[in-house]
């Protein structure tokens, strides 16, 4: 699976996309091909195909914060790779983010609309369940503090925010309701994504023109995604357990992209390492307590067969069987949806010329005077991986 992550991101800064799917066989993908596939299927222009992938993804995951029971004990018997990928919020809320690029692609203004509304209840619902979860995670922690012990020395200076959130989603959608002259959409949606980022003065600029009543004209605006979110990878630790000894098992450490691309004259729209982590930093309470209940139940196994041996071959065997077994299924998860980007800049930029309109990274587009513009790129290590143009005027593409 390591192996598989990182053929996928090399992949990727390559313009190389598995996406030889059709509609008739996206049923039989996994949540998290699905996720890769969707993405790179938005990548290639392909908009529809990208749209009804992700479709696809939302029908099996209206309810991805909830844990099943059987799910779990599946982990627990056969250790997690067993499952199938288990979405975080923050897939979801990136899935109605390329959802609406791929939907303003098309000029499909209607149903961008739809998936808009969509989202905001989704990301309502959400930060409900994130409460909920710090919550009950605080109860587990203080029944026994060699789990905080555990997760302090694992934790690392990582920045998370207070609540599940994704301001480029709230921007973008705010964006939206301003080119629809939808003044009070607009107002709700640029206060939310002002208000998680407050320091972005681009979101302050539209949200003055949608409290006016105004829709601005001739404006572009850039959003630049670069590099890597954070990977997940094994990490062995140890604990030590009465009559057993020191056990070992695995948990999934994050690994962050050391690159640092900025887009000049841009500002900071959405920092997806502190969204991945203010998931993270929760889920990985349970993965801790999981695979300690985990690993020391089959360790209990391991030494009553171990001791057992002593009497006969048979018993001995069933030592070995338990040992393999042990090692076998403890595995941490460290899949995540591997190619979403590090960052996501924007950049606002007023055009006053109606024939070429230069922008950084050395693009030319053809504008016309009086019409808005949304340009989407992707960027690896300061290389201009893919650009999108869309106008957003209807009935113009």
């Amino acid at each position: 699976m390591q192996s598989h992550l990182d053929d996928v991101q090399k992949d990727f800064i390559n313009k190389k996309f598995e996406t030889s799917q059709s509609s008739k066989d996206i049923s039989s993908k996994n949540n998290l091909d699905l996720l890769i596939d969707g993405m790179g299927l938005f990548h290639e222009n392909k908009f529809k195909e990208s749209d009804s992938t992700f479709e696809e993804f939302n029908k099996r995951n209206l309810k991805e914060n909830k844990s099943s029971f059987s799910r779990e004990a599946s982990g627990l018997l056969f250790g997690q790779l067993s499952n199938s990928y288990k979405p975080y919020m923050m897939d979801s809320l990136f899935v109605s983010y390329y959802q609406i690029w791929d939907l303003l692609a098309l000029h499909d203004f209607d149903n961008a609309r739809v998936v808009i509304n969509q989202s905001y209840n989704r990301q309502q619902n959400m930060s409900i369940e994130y409460k909920k979860l710090i919550e009950e995670n605080k109860e587990k922690i203080s029944k026994n503090s060699e789990y905080q012990k555990l997760l302090n020395e694992n934790a690392g200076d990582w920045l998370a925010f207070s609540d599940i959130m994704n301001p480029a989603l709230m921007y973008l959608s705010g964006i939206y309701f301003l080119n629809m002259s939808e003044w009070d959409d607009a107002i709700l949606y640029l206060t939310r994504a002002s208000g998680m980022m407050p320091n972005n003065d681009f979101i302050k600029q539209d949200l003055d023109f949608a409290k006016k009543h105004q829709k601005p004209k001739n404006v572009i605006w850039e959003f630049s995604e670069t590099d890597f979110a954070p990977r997940l990878k094994e990490k062995e630790i140890s604990f030590f357990l009465p009559k057993v000894g020191i056990i070992y098992f695995s948990i999934s450490q994050p690994y962050f992209d050391k690159s640092k691309t900025t887009i000049k004259n841009s500002q900071l729209l959405a920092n997806v390492d502190a969204m991945f982590i203010t998931e993270y930093s929760q889920y990985r309470i349970n993965e801790i307590l999981r695979a300690y209940t985990n690993v020391a139940s089959k360790a209990v196994l391991q030494t009553s067969a171990y001791h057992s041996s002593k009497n006969n071959s048979s018993s001995l065997l069933l030592g070995l069987a338990s040992t393999l077994y042990s090692a076998g299924t403890t595995n941490a998860e460290i899949r995540t949806w591997v190619t979403l980007p590090k960052n996501i800049y924007v950049k606002r930029t007023i055009f006053n010329k109606s024939d070429l309109n230069e922008l950084n990274m050395g693009d030319n587009i053809k504008i016309k005077s009086g019409t808005n513009y949304l340009i989407y790129k992707r960027i690896y290590d300061n290389n201009v991986a893919d650009t999108k143009i869309i106008n957003l005027t209807k009935g113009e593409k």
